[in-house]
């Protein structure tokens, strides 16, 4: 049986991850053909990233050559190279060379698909596998189709031999063609104005009725009453009463000036409560949720925006009763041509299953279905979008059988069926952008004067007033929509075959049941679900439902059931009659089943890549404890930011900024380490790593992470740790031990050297916390590892002074929270400073003085402690603010204290 052959891979010790990291984060903000634009899929990797880490996993490490490595791997993670077909060519001839044969890759959890796209474009043989139809169809999309239909070869009229992309102008053509027959028969719903104007979109608002029984006007629902907040254009909706009725005008630049007291941003509802325009009388968030669970909820068209092709920007204006005709006969028309296309097509296109009630342990994704009774996914449209995506739909199912037919005589293409399954494929998924845009949970956005999709997370969230799309314009429509389609398809088959012309594999399966062979694979890189972070089945059951009745019978083993399959999902749900221990266990047992599928599939010596972006470390020693488990014996870890420049969310709960990738192998484990040794080997290889991730600029909560993954690369080549007792040593001891030495590392970098032997475990535990979290609040069992790290009892100091509990999370006190008369006598050093503080935003400079020389700190180290804790701190912290004032007179504070000290000796 043939080993993977590389005996040390590249990333397993060195990379470039700060270079990689900016990459990453730099994706975010690339639109055209990137991967994303195809569909939604979240928590998807990014590019730059996996292919990176990819490519150096698949060379073998080189001392040697390390710089000039390195440097091809900052080369290699630009968006701008992926299509360079000088650094590709390299990169999949550096691989070849280094194992002497092309790799067989896998990704068990392929999701949307980025990280089997990259290892395509090395040159591998790529299977994808992902047990959600919807994410297998989007890998068909991804990988298959472009490599299958992206890039054939004909002779051109000079009898050369050239490339050409039959898929890219097939689906160009039929998606034109499937346009021009919609708007036949819908287009007359939307309108053009006698003026040349044509209609963009509508802005619908929820109505309730007043809860006041002498009012009982009908409120709409706005959160705010901007249409366009730019710097150069301000216009609004003005609501005014008129007979007991609230009616709208348009104000603001080119319309009617805008009221002197008029605040626009001040909405009818806000966090649910609801406030009546008419009587000012209020109604709870219970009763508003009550109202609609009665059905008791309608919605009224409020504005129309539109564009004219002559002029710049877009106009708006109010609704009228002719539009609200028009949207009653498309309403008509809507149930006309659902009768038609159930005696056409034999179903009903409406999707009538129901939204679930349903949690992960932390996330609630369906609120409009659990506070506001919006019960079918049909119910997330209303009638005109309904009509429009019933004949979009229609038009695609009949595009199928018109290609081919057109497909007859042509001898370029094979296998037709096939073939035309694989260009309406795109024209269905060019029908999922549009949902987003054309739902009751999108809105309008008022500084770009744009639609903002609903899904723009990982949940539904509900929308009070909301913005209806017209799908036959241009800009947020049909056209605009498939053409980003279109673009992802163009990039796509870019990709040269592999040597021999390899077409990517593609199945459904659950990953802790692979349908592969043993010793199959040289490498499997893969980002497995976060915890219970996304609940892809319940989300992806939007697109489901719709794709089930466009081209499910074209792939019948995909959608064979109403809903997306959900039982061996690996995501920590809190399914009813589940404790929060039953989601946590199940999602661990699965996850270490998979692992155990992996270390199978591979080849000995095999190398793995695997992804974990939790936000606590909880979750994060999960995936650790399930890899120990599985046999895998972890290399190498790196922290590379993947996400936006800043993910901690000022008062709300911490996050990540990166995701960690894990490097593991399939190899021998050494049989016994004992535990003394085994910690003098951690402390060794720990600070070594430490001092490269601090000149990474790996900071916070990364690092504590990132120290985590690279402490497992000693103990977890071990079968067993011992003590001399013969006692057994589990992970989560070891994990203890560690997290001293990070935090004794971190407070002697962050204070610059000097006294860190000095601080208390309280000024420990805050100064760590402001550097890990800032000013956000975190789960009580991360702030309680931090605490027990630095030798404190959280339990024993939550709410006594600085250490505030909420509920499941710990949060801190900054000095602007406190009072003075609860720092009357402070003896530890961060209530010695807050107290200080305190005075100084009084100006007493006096009790200032006083306070230092009581407690013996008027003495450097303070000031240092106080600049530390500032340095740790966003520009924007009140805290900040405080200590930076503090600071700049501290030379003040200290010759007014010495002169003071002269008087009291002369005395």
């Amino acid at each position: 049986m043939k080993e993977f052959p590389i005996k040390r891979a590249f990333i397993e010790e060195v990379f470039p991850v700060k270079e990689v990291s900016e990459e990453s984060a730099r994706e975010k903000n690339i639109r055209h053909g990137h991967i994303s634009t195809l569909h939604i899929w979240w928590a998807r990797r990014p590019l730059a990233s996996s292919r990176t880490t990819s490519y150096a996993s698949l060379i073998e490490y080189s001392e040697e050559k390390e710089d000039e490595i390195k440097e091809f791997i900052k080369k290699l993670a630009k968006w701008e190279n992926s299509t360079n077909s000088k650094i590709i060519k390299k990169a999949r001839e550096d691989i070849k060379k280094s194992l002497g044969y092309v790799p067989r890759v896998l990704d068990p959890f392929s999701g949307g698909g980025a990280i089997p796209l990259e290892a395509l474009r090395l040159g591998c043989e790529v299977y994808a596998n992902d047990y959600n139809p919807v994410a297998v169809l989007i890998l068909k999309a991804v990988l298959e189709f472009p490599q299958k239909y992206g890039r054939m070869k004909r002779k051109n009229s000079l009898g050369a031999e050239e490339i050409y992309n039959p898929l890219l102008e097939d689906v160009k053509k039929w998606g034109n063609w499937v346009l021009e027959e919609a708007k036949k028969e819908i287009g007359k719903f939307y309108p053009v104005e006698e003026n040349g104007d044509i209609p963009v979109g509508y802005i619908w608002a929820r109505t309730v009725p007043c809860q006041n029984p002498s009012c009982n006007a009908e409120i709409p629902l706005m959160r705010q009453f901007w249409l366009a907040k730019k710097k150069n254009k301000k216009v609004a909706l003005y609501p005014y009463v008129k007979d007991g009725e609230v009616k709208f005008k348009i104000v603001g630049d080119g319309y009617e000036k805008m009221p002197k007291n008029f605040d626009p941003s001040k909405g009818t509802v806000r966090r649910a409560i609801v406030t009546c325009p008419v009587c000012g009388s209020v109604i709870d968030a219970k009763t508003l949720r009550n109202l609609f669970k009665e059905g008791k909820n309608r919605e009224r068209l409020i504005a129309v925006v539109l564009h004219n092709p002559k002029e710049k920007g877009k106009k708006y204006r109010v609704a009228t009763e002719k539009d609200l005709e028009i949207f009653k006969d498309a309403e008509k028309y809507s149930e006309k041509k659902r009768e038609e296309f159930i005696d056409k097509w034999g179903f009903d296109p409406v999707p009538n299953e129901e939204i679930p009630i349903v949690h992960t342990i932390t996330q609630r994704p369906f609120a409009p279905r659990e506070n506001y009774h919006i019960k079918t996914w049909g119910d997330l449209f209303n009638s005109r979008q309904k009509l429009a995506l019933i004949t979009f739909m229609d038009k695609i199912k009949e595009a199928y059988y018109k290609i081919l037919d057109d497909l007859k005589d042509r001898k370029d293409i094979e296998d037709k069926e096939d073939y035309a399954k694989a260009v309406v494929t795109y024209l269905a998924l060019g029908l999922d952008r549009i949902m987003i845009y054309c739902s009751n949970l999108g809105y309008w956005h008022v500084t770009g004067e744009k639609a903002s999709p609903a899904m723009q997370r990982q949940a539904l969230g509900m929308v009070w007033d909301y913005f209806e799309s017209i799908p036959i314009c241009e800009s947020f429509g049909w056209e605009s929509n498939l053409d980003w389609v279109i673009k992802a398809l163009k990039h796509f088959s870019q990709i040269p075959p592999t040597e021999n012309n390899f077409i990517p594999k593609v199945s459904q399966a659950s990953a802790t049941s692979l349908p592969y062979p043993d010793n199959f694979f040289d490498a499997v890189f893969t980002d497995p679900p976060y915890y219970d972070n996304v609940p892809y089945s319940y989300l992806s059951d939007f697109f489901y439902v719709w794709l089930k009745r466009t081209i499910g019978d074209l792939y019948p083993d995909l959608f064979s059931t109403p809903l997306t399959p959900k039982s061996q999902e690996i995501v920590a749900y809190k399914h009813e009659g589940w404790t929060v221990e039953d989601g946590k266990k199940f999602f661990e047992e699965n996850l270490k089943k998979a692992f155990k599928e992996i270390y199978r599939v591979l080849k000995p010596n095999g190398i793995a890549v695997i992804v974990y972006a939790h936000k606590t470390t909880e979750g994060w020693e999960t995936v650790i404890n399930a890899l120990l488990e599985s046999g895998l014996v972890i290399t190498a870890s790196y922290p590379i930011h993947t996400e936006m420049k800043s993910r901690l969310r000022a008062k709300e709960s911490a996050a990540l900024a990166s995701s960690i990738y894990i490097v593991a192998r399939k190899m021998q484990k050494e049989e016994i380490g004992w535990l003394n040794e085994v910690k003098e080997e951690i402390k060794k290889h720990l600070h070594k790593k430490l001092d490269k991730l601090w000149k990474e600029g790996i900071g916070g909560a990364d690092f504590f992470i990132s120290a985590i993954g690279s402490a497992i690369e000693v103990f977890g080549k071990y079968n067993k740790i011992m003590d001399y007792e013969g006692n057994e040593i589990r992970g989560d001891k070891l994990l203890e031990y560690v997290r001293e030495i990070v935090t004794d590392y971190a407070v002697k970098q962050i204070i610059h050297n000097g006294f860190a032997d000095e601080l208390s475990p309280l000024s420990r535990f805050y100064l760590l916390y402001r550097w890990s979290y800032g000013t956000s609040k975190v789960i009580f069992d991360e702030a309680r590892k931090l605490a027990q790290s630095v030798g404190l009892n959280l339990e024993k100091e939550w709410n006594k002074g600085f250490i505030k509990k909420d509920k499941e999370y710990i949060y801190l006190l900054g000095p602007h929270e406190r009072k003075l008369e609860e720092l009357k006598e402070p003896k530890d050093l961060v209530d010695v400073l807050h107290k200080v503080l305190k005075l100084w935003e009084k100006g007493d400079k006096e009790g200032i003085i006083k306070t230092l020389q009581e407690t013996n700190y008027l003495k450097d180290s303070f000031f240092k402690f106080a600049q530390a804790i500032s340095e740790t701190l966003p520009k924007d912290s009140k805290e900040k603010k405080l200590l930076d004032g503090f600071l700049v007179g501290r030379e003040n504070i200290i010759k007014s204290a010495k002169e003071q000290r002269r008087l009291d000796e002369f005395f």
